[in-house]
């Protein structure tokens, strides 16, 4: 893929010391313990959102309070930007979407690797540089997940709701968007179950169809409802300490019994006129037992860096469980996200070691997700093509996971900063991870164009220093190259302030 959006960017690449320094100057979010509640309680109609716009050139509207709509309401805000921001709920609730509070985690409460020698974890340290809302919020209600980032999602919430909430820029209104504003700087970040009226009147401007693949979430139980003689406490390679997660060892022949019962299980039929598209990073349990007997084995239930202290042996397989809340009170089942029938999760999971009394809290369930085509409708600052000023952010622009998609509720924000200010569009370099999203949500194939996680194969190639890589090694350099890169895009970002 080539690197072709370059042209519009407006900064040169600085040093990392450069980066230390925008390290230093980067703004972090206050949490703040007081809400408020402001507008009228229904549906909000175009003329609404252009009577909000007309009042001024500085205003933006930002419809979703989820990680990306949060995300970009309060960047704007901070870069002197009256925000108002709309949210459904209470009024209404997706099918996904439980508690009222804003940014919601639906799915897993991981958000992923922290190492930065991992393109994940090297786009949540740019986000950190840059003074994410998101990233402040998840540190401060990160719960234990070994190398990886977990929050209380409910802990993780409350602090965003509270921050936005007490904003003196950003005025929320709970109403159900129906139409999009047709003038006025808008961001969209409704994400992927954005509300009916509001997708038709999307997909009408867009003139074409959605694209969609399918979603699916774990069963979640209670851990007073796990044997704890039998499941032990460890985390991958880690030599020290008792580790993060509960894990159960599976022999040989119970990895296979699981495998025979997910096979026989009865799953949650598609509509007829709806494909099985699923997005490989979260298959259900079920379609990967359907790809191979052993394929589990070498997937999410991989024994790895892990010993059996009953044993001292490594297991043929093991399934882990990851605390879900600060309390330690419940548990995920970690790639064990299905599309089975309630009946079916609780007997293939009780058949289990530790989990023959295994309480649910939730069950796994499975949900479609809708994206737009990014290469053919958006603009590479996110800007729809065919509406000057409406933006697009999040999981609906072509990106997988949560930490993707507050990062494009903040390149989101600030074009439309700059937009307002009347300046040229500011992007991140492709060799940063927030530029490599970008880069390719900008210059994708749009006749195969599918959501993205963050990863490596997105940046591009490293030249100059000749030869092949180990992985370990092409890592650092892109990790390396991606830090002196941002401090560029840190500070003209902060010269917003």
């Amino acid at each position: 893929m080539g690197h072709g959006y370059s042209a519009e960017s407006k900064f040169s690449v600085l040093s990392s010391s450069a980066v230390v320094r925008a390290a230093v100057r980067a703004p972090q979010p206050e949490m703040c313990a007081s809400t408020r509640d402001f507008g009228s309680r229904g549906a909000m109609s175009a003329q609404s959102g252009e009577a909000a716009n007309s009042r001024t050139s500085r205003h933006l509207s930002v419809i979703g309070a989820g990680l990306a709509g949060c995300e970009a309401a309060w960047q704007a805000a901070q870069r002197g930007l009256d925000v108002t921001l709309f949210e459904m709920k209470p009024i209404r609730f997706s099918p996904a979407h439980v508690f009222e509070g804003f940014a919601e985690l639906v799915c897993s409460n991981s958000l992923r690797s922290n190492s930065s020698v991992n393109a994940v974890g090297l786009l949540k340290e740019e986000m950190r540089l840059l003074g994410s809302l998101i990233m402040t919020a998840a540190d401060e209600s990160a719960v234990p997940a070994g190398r990886a980032l977990a929050v209380d999602r409910e802990a993780f919430s409350q602090r965003v709701t509270e921050t936005i909430s007490s904003h003196p820029r950003i005025e929320i209104r709970h109403e159900v968007v129906e139409r999009l504003p047709e003038s006025g700087r808008v961001i969209l970040a409704t994400g992927p179950l954005t509300a009916s009226e509001l997708a038709s009147d999307l997909q009408e401007l867009l003139g074409d169809e959605y694209l969609y693949f399918y979603d699916a979430l774990s069963p979640i139980i209670y851990a007073d409802s796990i044997d704890t003689e039998v499941a032990f406490r460890a985390s991958r390679y880690d030599e020290d300490g008792e580790g993060d997660y509960l894990n159960i060892a599976l022999t040989e022949s119970e990895y296979f019994d699981l495998v025979a019962a997910l096979l026989g299980a009865e799953t949650v039929p598609l509509h007829k006129f709806e494909s099985k598209l699923y997005f490989e990073g979260c298959l259900p349990i079920e379609e990967m037992a359907r790809r191979g007997a052993k394929t589990l084995s070498f997937g999410p239930l991989k024994p790895v860096g892990l010993i059996d202290p009953r044993t001292h042996a490594r297991p043929y397989a093991v399934l882990q469980l990851r605390q879900e809340d600060k309390h330690g009170a419940m548990y995920n089942l970690v790639g064990c996200q299905t599309k089975m029938r309630v009946g079916d999760q609780q007997r293939v999971f009780r058949s289990l070691p530790a989990l023959s009394d295994a309480v649910f809290a939730r069950y796994g369930s499975i949900h479609r997700n809708t994206y737009v085509n990014a290469p053919k409708r958006l603009r590479p600052t996110l800007e729809v093509r065919a509406r000057e000023g409406l933006y697009i952010a999040g999981q609906m622009a072509g990106v997988e996971g949560y930490v993707e998609s507050a990062a494009l509720g903040f390149i989101a924000a600030i074009n439309a900063v700059v937009a307002c200010r009347g300046d040229e569009p500011l992007l991140p370099s492709p060799a940063t991870a927030h530029g490599a999203l970008i880069e390719y949500l900008a210059n994708a194939n749009p006749r195969t164009f599918q959501p993205m996680n963050v990863n490596f194969g997105l940046f591009p190639p490293l030249e100059g220093t000749g030869g092949r890589f180990k992985k370990r090694e092409k890592a650092e350099l892109m990790v390396a190259r991606a830090r002196d890169a941002i401090g560029s895009y840190a500070r003209h970002t902060q010269d917003l302030l």
